[in-house]
């Protein structure tokens, strides 16, 4: 038999040991969900254990400000309070029994028993919303005895609810996609999501987002009935604006610009910067009705006429969001009516241009809802704002009618009033002439002129 050199064996031992030590490191941070009989605590990982407790305190920890941070730290609990959410941070182990979605905190023994009631779910302020967020229930304090676990878990929870979720990406995107970034992306991944009202559309839906927020699977309480244990959790989600985050507010100090980064390496989108493209390609959202382009063929020709790519996106088109944010990303500008489509705004290239058409009577709420958030995106952003006469209300309520001469005086009635008339009963005849011109600035904050002519 040949003799295999001492030296090759020398050289390659130290690489075999690297690669061991490698799989057994993977191993031993995986994903240990398994049943708490088989599960044990080894006097050789007490200070890896350690470790880890140490760490899972910090990250807790930068979910809260001030006295709440001093409460977390002293009692192993606390919550956040505003206008739009309720978040409970646990920095020590908790029991969750996902048949009645209760929270056991059995670390105070030594105070009375306390119960409370969270929908978590970041819309305090929308009572009709919140009437269909089921409640997550906590106890703290003696608890005796705490039901036993079933399951035992390495990683923290963060609770939250999807049952809000209508197929509306604005919602989707501003009250639920966006907090779960907030609340959890400093995680590195390493975090379990469980979802009262578990929505599988919507978890479908966003399955790229979940996958690179957690490395595990989502759980459906009600298809897993069980008390897990968790080192700590998270229950209730951050909200800090439509479509916005506020760095200050944030662990890490991410921004939209980050999660925007975010999005493109969830959906491995490959067009960066508008500058990779050589023929502009705008995408125009189409309506079918209420702010429907009801001369969107004469849109179409003149958008062509510029030098565009034009690719128009029917409903069904946008349904599909792997495929539309593909979409998105590959064009240069997108342009929408006031609504939920603009949302893939979330998905365009660095140097883009989003273009809001602006209905009568809804600059402010256009203003607040996709102006701003697009700024801070760091996107161009123009908007085009309708006349009476490219309002299909003028042949409704007449161009003397308040509705079309004071739109301000329909406002002052509330949300509903804008709604009913501005929103629901409004389509749009663009003068193609005077939309040209937005275009053709578009065009410049590319770095591009029109055609002559």
């Amino acid at each position: 038999m040949e003799k295999v050199p001492r030296s090759l064996v020398l050289g390659a031992t130290p690489f075999f040991c690297l690669l061991l030590l490698t799989l057994l490191y993977t191993a031993d941070i995986g994903s240990r969900e398994v049943p708490s009989s088989q599960w044990k605590k080894t006097d050789s990982g007490a200070s890896r254990i350690e470790h880890q407790h140490d760490h899972l305190h910090i990250l807790m920890k930068r979910l809260l400000k001030g006295e709440n941070q001093t409460q977390l730290e002293a009692t192993g609990f606390a919550c956040h309070y505003d206008i739009h959410t309720e978040v409970c941070v646990f920095n020590r182990p908790v029991r969750i029994d996902t048949l009645t979605m209760t929270v056991y905190a059995p670390f105070n023994q030594g105070m009375s028993q306390a119960s409370q009631i969270i929908r978590p779910y970041p819309k305090e302020d929308d009572k009709s919303t919140m009437r269909r967020i089921s409640s997550v229930q906590i106890l703290q304090g003696n608890i005796s005895p705490p039901p036993p676990c079933e399951y035992t878990h390495n990683v923290p929870a963060v609770v939250f609810s999807s049952g809000a979720s209508s197929g509306n990406i604005f919602h989707e995107i501003s009250e639920l996609i966006i907090p779960l970034f907030i609340t959890s992306r400093h995680f590195q991944s390493r975090l379990r999501f469980i979802v009262p009202d578990f929505d599988i559309r919507f978890i479908s839906k966003y399955k790229k987002i979940f996958s690179h927020l957690s490395s595990y699977e989502v759980i459906n309480p009600a298809a897993n009935v069980s008390v897990h244990c968790f080192p700590g959790a998270v229950v209730g989600l951050h909200y800090h604006d439509n479509l916005a985050i506020k760095t200050m507010d944030v662990p890490e100090g991410y921004s939209m610009l980050d999660f925007r980064q975010f999005v493109t390496e969830s959906y491995n989108l490959k067009i960066r910067d508008s500058s990779q493209m050589e023929k502009p390609t705008l995408v125009l959202i189409s309506r079918k009705n209420k702010r429907a382009f009801m001369n969107e063929d004469q849109m179409v020709t003149m958008i062509k006429e510029l030098g565009f790519r034009v690719i128009i996106a029917q409903p069904d088109m946008t349904a599909n969001l792997d495929k539309f944010a593909e979409v998105v990303n590959s064009c240069s500008v997108l342009v929408g009516a006031h609504g939920a489509g603009i949302t893939n705004a979330v998905f365009l290239q660095k140097g883009a241009v989003l273009v809001q058409v602006v209905g009568l009577g809804l600059e402010s709420l256009s203003n607040i809802t996709y102006g701003t958030p697009a700024i801070g995106m760091g996107l161009n952003y123009m908007d085009y704002k309708i006349e009476p006469e490219e309002s299909s209300l003028i042949s409704l309520y007449g161009k003397d009618h308040p509705v079309i001469v004071d739109p301000e005086s329909i406002a002052s009635k509330g949300y509903e009033a804008v709604k009913d008339v501005y929103l629901v009963k409004q389509n749009f005849n663009i003068d193609v002439v005077r939309f040209r011109k937005t275009l053709v600035n578009a065009l410049g904050l590319l770095g591009r002129s029109a055609p002559l002519g």
